[in-house]
């Protein structure tokens, strides 16, 4: 059986036993075949008005296969890998049955966490970066969860989906728009889901806010802030105890060689298109994009090494502005190298009211005209009212084990246990391939725009008109 992280039909304000059909499925279920589109030389994608011969249907609610266990393989076991090994085998009815990484020292962690937990080994592949390929060939695996650099994430979940399996890809899906086109076809073509794991799509507050916007607390949404700044300068050169640089120090900080633009765009875009409903009514249309000057990592790497031969091209911050084709507007940031506190924004705002976060506060113009105040609602004991009001369904049911067991806050271990409850259960995933296309194309496009001088990019819709389906 085969298996994927896809979130599509799912009503995230409603209890399980209503979400099995949901107005969402039904639409999608009975909507007409969507027309694929071969890839061009400049965006990948086919121009409007020209199916192709074989017009593949959508991915769009499609479900997954109910199951009774789910069967995993695990590309990439280096750190963001072992964390998600420790969420996904404190999931019942989960089996990690291969795991694939070409750094001994990986495969050495991977077997002392195994025997902690009493379990029996995995197999193991990892004689060439190639082998990877072996481990999607076996046939009693369902799903195959990837975390490898960022350039491998498209090549391993096509050769996946082309095995058979259903895939879990870390973010971003892809790095160019002919290999999300390319995403987005073999998922079509081959009936599995390619799920970008956005881990932050399931945080407290995320998901809180979420509830928030689906029951109109907010009016009309207009605009959104998402980011992701975050001081990695440290893990751009981080050691093992042996001197060596860790696998992400090298790939991460070559990126910063390369290109310019918004490097790591889904973290904070993820949920903020969620709350908006892109790809459930909407989709993003276009954007823009600049970058500041490059110096923080240069005076850094200065600094540690006086003087290392690499030249970084990528500025400090990319500012990037997203239009959905509804008119709503997107301020997204990237910025990994300058020294400030952890942000990714997430504020979201309507007609009737705001919230947003880092620290979290909440705005609501009844509230305002009643107390004749204009003064954020902030601090636990004022807003204890609504967490209490909107916590999510997931985080009442196994709120209490995600904290306990999970990284991220707990982030992680919710989304690995909707992920298995969807396969488990027969159930669409949460988001699709759609979405994983659509949440990584700004990796290119602010790359392009920046090029451009901060010029218009147009962003594909990977669905082909279905999202307007989907109200």
């Amino acid at each position: 059986m085969d298996i994927i992280f896809a979130f599509s039909s799912f009503n995230l304000e409603l209890p399980m036993s209503q979400n099995v059909v949901s107005r969402r499925l039904f639409l999608q279920a009975t909507a007409m075949a969507g027309v694929t589109a071969s890839l061009n030389a400049a965006t990948g994608e086919r121009p409007q008005g020209q199916p192709s011969k074989n017009a593949l249907k959508t991915m769009m609610g499609v479900p997954f296969e109910k199951m009774d266990k789910v069967r995993i393989g695990v590309i990439g076991a280096g750190r963001r890998g072992q964390s998600v090994m420790s969420d996904l085998l404190n999931v019942p009815h989960v089996e990690i049955r291969a795991v694939c990484d070409i750094d001994p020292l990986m495969i050495a962690l991977t077997k002392k966490r195994f025997a902690r937990k009493g379990l029996a080994e995995p197999r193991f592949y990892g004689k060439d970066d190639r082998d990877f390929e072996n481990l999607c060939r076996q046939d009693d695996l369902d799903f195959i969860f990837i975390a490898t650099p960022w350039e491998w994430h498209a090549k391993q979940a096509l050769c996946a989906m082309r095995q058979g399996k259903h895939v879990g890809v870390e973010v971003p899906a892809g790095v160019t728009l002919p290999e999300l086109w390319e995403l987005v076809r073999t998922s079509e073509q081959t009936r599995k889901h390619c799920m970008m794991m956005e881990n932050c799509c399931y945080g407290d507050n995320e998901m809180m806010v979420l509830a928030m916007a689906r029951q109109g607390l907010f009016g009309t949404i207009t605009h959104g802030e998402a980011s992701y700044i975050h001081g990695l300068r440290m893990v751009m050169n981080e050691q093992d105890p042996e001197g060596r640089y860790v696998s992400e120090a090298t790939w991460r900080r070559a990126w910063h060689t390369k290109e310019n633009g918004n490097l790591y765009p889904t973290h904070g875009l993820g949920p903020v298109c969620w709350y908006m409903g892109i790809h459930r009514g909407d989709r993003l249309d276009s954007l823009v994009s600049m970058s500041s000057l490059e110096a923080s990592l240069s005076e850094d790497q200065a600094v540690r090494f006086q003087g290392r031969n690499e030249k970084y091209v990528c500025g400090d911050i990319n500012t990037s502005i997203l239009r959905t084709f509804k008119g709503r507007t997107i301020l997204l940031q990237h910025d990994t190298v300058s020294p400030r506190p952890y942000t990714r924004h997430n504020m979201i705002q309507g007609t009737k009211g705001a919230f947003a976060d880092y620290p979290e506060r909440l705005y609501l113009e009844e509230v305002a005209t009643k107390t004749k105040s204009h003064a954020w609602i902030e601090g636990d004991e004022a807003l204890k009212p609504y967490r209490e009001q909107y916590v999510h369904e997931l985080w009442k049911r196994v709120g209490d084990l995600a904290r306990k067991n999970g990284g991220h806050g707990g982030m992680d271990y919710i989304m690995c246990y909707r992920a298995v409850e969807c396969m488990l259960q027969g159930l669409a995933p949460d988001f699709d391939v759609y979405d994983a296309a659509a949440w990584s194309a700004p990796f290119p496009l602010s790359i392009a725009s920046v090029k451009g001088g901060g010029s218009l990019q147009k962003i594909p819709d990977f669905t082909r008109d279905h999202w307007s389906q989907l109200a």
